[in-house]
């Protein structure tokens, strides 16, 4: 099912076009988990897990990390735009 969604979302196919062959059964199967997996959090959580063991492993690289500010608390965009401006060397931008 994971390997179905995944395809679908890194090619841009269609739900419908899944291809039988894969193994992940149908596209609209794959869609309607999706969206249960959505609703429930699961994608969150899964991303928080991986940043946390490839922080725990030295394996975290936010050199070239990009902060969409629509995502961010409120009062958060100010702090980042301190850290900008304090830090000109390290490329930080903020976009608002």
């Amino acid at each position: 099912m994971l390997a179905g969604i995944l395809f679908v979302l890194k090619t841009g196919i269609p739900w419908e076009y899944l291809p039988q062959e894969m193994g992940c059964g149908s596209g609209m199967t794959c869609w309607r988990r999706l969206r249960d997996w959505q609703r429930a959090g699961v994608w969150g959580k899964l991303h928080r897990r991986l940043l946390d063991r490839l922080r725990g492993a030295d394996q975290l690289d936010l050199s070239r990390a990009v902060v969409d500010n629509c995502q961010l608390e409120r009062g958060q965009s100010a702090v980042l735009t301190a850290l900008a401006r304090a830090n000109p060397a390290n490329s930080i931008q903020v976009c608002t």
